[in-house]
């Protein structure tokens, strides 16, 4: 499976980078081929500017706009996100993907009553990995907005029946190194059945 991993810290030696490198590795051990789309690295504007707003429904457009990405993503079958959590939600940068990259004509498209229709039908699965500095408790009081965007939000967009991993790892404020290790291996296991 051609796996489009999508990464989002700019952190060079974070432990987001650390997942990242397992993920990756585990991912062509089980003989996927991966794409590592490193937002920060690659200079990704995030910014939907009020230009890109106003055309929001021209698909012609949009995936022009940001042909490369488009590219990548049509050549998945597999999605992966590794990225911490900000402020309750992803990077700005992850965020500006969605905005910019997620639009009509490319993860969806508008019909001539409205209504919207999937576009990823060709992505079978979709895992991310998520770090989080607060505990779960607390991140389960304010909804955990990441947990349900790639667990209930992304699938929509997807094959029907396409397998979804969320692996979180909460509590970052107070790291234990045997934990991150845990999690690690972990990661292991997950991306080499993915």
């Amino acid at each position: 499976m051609r796996v489009l991993l999508v990464f989002a810290h700019p952190g060079a030696d974070s432990l987001n980078a650390a997942i990242r490198d397992r993920a990756v590795a585990a991912l062509e051990r089980a003989g996927h081929g991966v794409d590592l789309c490193d937002l920060y690295a690659e200079g990704f504007d995030p910014v939907l500017t009020a230009e890109e707003r106003a055309a929001y429904f021209d698909t012609g457009a949009n995936r022009a706009r940001n042909a490369a990405y488009v590219d990548r993503l049509f050549a998945a079958e597999g999605l992966a996100f590794v990225f911490p959590t900000w402020t309750l939600g992803p990077p700005a940068i992850l965020k500006g993907f969605f905005d910019r990259v997620m639009v009509p004509g490319v993860s969806f498209r508008v019909d001539e009553r409205g209504r919207l229709h999937p576009n990823l039908r060709h992505i079978r699965a979709l895992a991310a990995i998520v770090t989080y500095g607060r505990g779960r408790p607390i991140l389960r009081w304010f909804g955990d907005p990441p947990r349900k965007m790639f667990t209930r939000y992304m699938p929509w967009f997807l094959a029907r029946g396409a397998r979804v991993r969320y692996l979180p790892l909460y509590g970052l404020h107070k790291p234990s190194p045997a934990r991150i290790e845990r999690f690690l291996a972990k990661v292991d296991r997950e991306m080499a059945g993915f």
